[in-house]
């Protein structure tokens, strides 16, 4: 049995593996029937002799290649450079992959597991890429969940959790957490527990969820960011009453307009939102989408502006010519002009 699972959603990809293992027979001698390979380094003979290789006390064994299909997969420069393409002997070498692939014996469950684009649109795959996909009894792709998709993802997590979720709840979560199904999950879970049963609503979330409870700082820059005055001067209080810190609260402002250049800058090259979005690590759709918008509003001579009263309330801050929170008020009422 030949499996290929493939995407940057390693959280679903794991899943997927672990239900794998899962029916491969007697657990407590799966250890023991198991090999990982780095696919990125391993040769056709080290892949040949673990795939023939006879299974220890079981009836079947488990390879799992991580990284191989990203090697085979022809790599492409820039538009205006030629594409880069294996050398014969690499080819060769491929080849006899293949040809390890063909003898997987009933005994082997062999998995390949990789972060590339297999859904079926990515464009110049190998021939032996091609084979190999042939040769799969399964081939899944598992993409970063977004919009829809993602709320669809929470729905079914919180039931399988034995919970229950309103459409706000799940809107609020897919917002805050993004595409992150690891930390997802864990929120899913807390919530459920702090629920005991009842339905999870938006003020759960807002109570439970630590991205959530982080929502007022993003609320807090993004009214400095708009020029709301009076908002931001309000928000700033009101943090500041919650215990947090003047320095922690000028980092986030600053982290946001850094946010804002590398979008601007990335644009400028032409990069597709897509690329930007991953660049910038951000998860969250909603996060994105908003820096997105920020960065549209903002010349590169007004960020240039931004950065020097950032850096003159920091030193005033750190030379002790304003307390924290007299430098934050300024720099606040400064940039909200």
């Amino acid at each position: 049995m030949i499996y290929i699972f493939s995407g940057k959603d390693d959280f679903s990809l794991n899943r997927a593996l672990e239900e794998v293992k899962e029916g491969i027979g007697d657990q407590s001698l799966l250890a023991a029937n198991t090999t990982v390979l780095e696919g990125q380094h391993v040769t056709s003979d080290q892949l040949s002799n673990v795939i023939e290789a006879a299974p220890f006390l079981a009836e079947r064994r488990l390879v799992i290649v991580k990284g191989l299909l990203e090697r085979i997969q022809p790599k492409t420069r820039s538009s205006r450079r030629k594409k880069t393409a294996p050398t014969s002997h690499g080819q060769d070498e491929y080849k006899l992959i293949f040809q390890s692939i063909e003898r997987v014996p009933p005994s082997t469950t062999l998995v390949f597991v990789d972060r590339i684009d297999l859904d079926g649109r990515t464009q110049n795959k190998s021939p032996i890429m091609k084979e190999i996909i042939s040769r799969a009894d399964v081939v899944k792709y598992f993409p970063l969940l977004r919009g829809s998709l993602l709320k669809k993802w929470i729905r079914d997590e919180v039931n399988r959790e034995g919970g229950r979720i309103s459409g706000q709840a799940v809107d609020l979560l897919g917002d805050t957490v993004g595409s992150n199904l690891w930390i997802m999950q864990n929120e899913i879970k807390k919530l459920t527990l702090y629920t005991s049963g009842r339905c999870i609503e938006e003020d759960d979330v807002k109570e439970v969820v630590g991205y959530a409870q982080e929502a007022s700082v993003f609320a807090m820059v993004d009214a400095v960011i708009g020029f709301k005055l009076g908002v931001a001067e309000r928000l700033v209080g009101e943090l500041m009453e919650k215990g947090a810190a003047p320095v922690q609260l000028l980092y986030m402002i600053t982290r946001q307009f850094r946010m804002i250049a590398r979008v601007k800058g990335l644009k400028e090259k032409g990069i597709k939102d897509q690329e930007i979005q991953n660049k910038l690590g951000l998860t969250s759709e909603f996060a994105f989408r908003k820096t997105l918008e920020q960065s549209s509003r903002y010349p590169i001579v007004r960020i240039r502006d931004v950065y020097r009263r950032l850096l003159a309330a920091d030193i005033s801050i750190k030379t002790g010519k304003y307390s924290g929170e007299t430098a934050l008020n300024i720099l606040v009422a400064e940039l909200c002009e």
